[in-house]
């Protein structure tokens, strides 16, 4: 990349509701296409180039961790380097917010570099259900859930499999995926919450995984149910998909030495090229 181009990393979060997911689609309310006409308001049309994103969310998903990138001109990089996070958020509507945007080197990919993407899902089994001022980020599911039969069956989940089950199969695309992290905490105020990690997803995984350990956390399914799917080789029809508003997409993971952004990358592309890493809907 030549030395007059300025690879721009921002830290982004986002209200999904009022979204048709983060990528641009005609016609439709979509953050990259929100950003993105920020961008231009700032910075002048097509100054920023190539917006790339960590995480490309489905409609409805949210996210406080998003991690994107764009190309700018060291010129029109310059003039903005102190200002550009203010200047966003002063024209972008109220529910996105850029937190950080800072000069990263060129070889970083906010997609191919990341080495994990983490995800948690909201669940309230309260009797009335979730609290009006949450209601547009936690599931109300209507029985009791018991956290550590949710534990046991995401623990059958674990490790590297072939998610075809839980997957929305794409064409050339592999379900095979590796979760590192699958776990499920009861927080002070009842909320219970289900995280996740893994270095990509398939599409809808994250919520097909959630809806099969809910029906085995307030026992019309054992335990082991959720981790016995793992033999089948299509989808099974039988996992309800739970909705999208209670997923946040909390942190995306980076090599901490920045000499590791390339290499990252070129594993990475060489490993998922045909998928659409990260993206969960």
């Amino acid at each position: 990349m030549s030395s007059e181009v300025v690879r721009v990393r921002a830290d982004v979060a986002y209200d999904g509701g009022g979204f048709s997911g983060w990528a641009v689609q005609p016609g439709r309310r979509t953050v990259a296409g929100v950003l993105t006409d920020a961008l231009d308001r700032i910075l002048g049309p097509d100054a920023a180039t190539g917006l790339t994103v960590a995480g490309r969310t489905d409609a409805g998903v949210h996210a406080t961790g998003q991690v994107c990138h764009v190309d700018l001109a060291d010129g029109a990089w310059q003039p903005v380097a102190t200002t550009l996070v203010r200047r966003l958020n002063a024209v972008l509507p109220p529910d996105v917010r850029v937190y950080a945007a800072s000069a990263v080197p060129a070889s970083f990919d906010a997609r191919f570099s990341a080495t994990f993407r983490r995800y948690e899902y909201r669940v309230t089994d309260a009797a009335y259900g979730a609290e009006p001022l949450r209601r547009h980020e936690i599931l109300a599911w209507p029985r009791p859930l018991d956290l550590a039969a949710l534990n046991a069956a995401a623990a059958g989940l674990l490790g590297e499999h072939d998610y075809a089950a839980y997957c929305r199969r794409k064409e050339h695309a592999t379900t095979v995926r590796e979760l590192t992290r699958l776990d499920w905490r009861r927080d002070p105020d009842g909320i219970l919450v289900g995280t996740v990690q893994a270095d990509a997803f398939c599409q809808s995984m994250v919520r097909s995984l959630v809806g099969a350990m809910l029906v085995a956390g307030d026992g019309r399914r054992p335990t082991d149910w959720p981790g016995s799917l793992l033999r089948r080789r299509e989808r099974a029809s039988e996992v309800t998909v739970v909705p999208p508003h209670g997923l946040t997409l909390v942190a995306v993971g980076y090599p901490e030495d920045p000499a590791e952004f390339g290499r990252q990358a070129t594993a990475t592309r060489r490993l998922r090229a045909p998928v659409e890493a990260g993206t969960e809907g």
